[in-house]
């Protein structure tokens, strides 16, 4: 079932998505900045993302919420709920409607969850919501998921490379 209801080039991967996914994620990290004015605030530190540097730190810093969170949110968010429910409302209402309607959607639950394993200031509920706007625009109009996943971890990586640039600056 899975094999055939998904979209056919949904896991081809092009050049163009490395190019996508650095350009977006270093420019939703941007965003990011001015909306929770980080001009005005120091770095991040590790500490504040969770704790001191040990062994393991970089392993569950780094590798968990850099790159196996990105890709498993993006398979989830967009290639499963947006791809969903695009696909049942496409007919009915017709592809941009549908998009539109996938988009709010996937990028809505995209928040929720978040703010369901902590409690997100609005600033930050609205810049997730960007990326999963972004994320979900990108699959939409490429058919692949790989930009997306890549926009992801471009945004989570940068944000970790921030605070550890910040801890040894502090």
């Amino acid at each position: 079932f899975l094999v055939r209801s998904r979209p056919k080039g949904l896991l081809r991967f092009r050049a163009t998505d490395l190019v996508w996914g650095l350009g977006l994620g270093l420019g939703l990290r941007l965003v990011q900045g001015v909306l929770e004015r980080a001009d005005l605030q120091p770095f991040p530190t590790v500490q504040s993302i969770g704790g001191p540097f040990s062994s393991g730190w970089w392993l569950e810093q780094v590798l968990a919420s850099g790159v196996v969170a990105p890709v498993a949110e993006e398979f989830f968010f967009r290639a499963v709920i947006l791809v969903t429910v695009y696909r049942l409302l496409r007919r009915q209402t017709g592809a941009v409607a549908a998009g539109a309607a996938a988009l709010l959607c996937s990028a809505g639950t995209f928040v929720l969850l978040h703010e369901a394993f902590a409690l997100l200031s609005v600033a930050a509920a609205v810049q997730l919501f960007f990326v999963g706007v972004v994320c979900g625009a990108l699959v939409l109009l490429t058919g692949r998921i790989w930009g997306a996943v890549l926009v992801h971890i471009v945004y989570n990586v940068t944000f970790i490379g921030l605070a550890v640039i910040g801890s040894y600056a502090g």
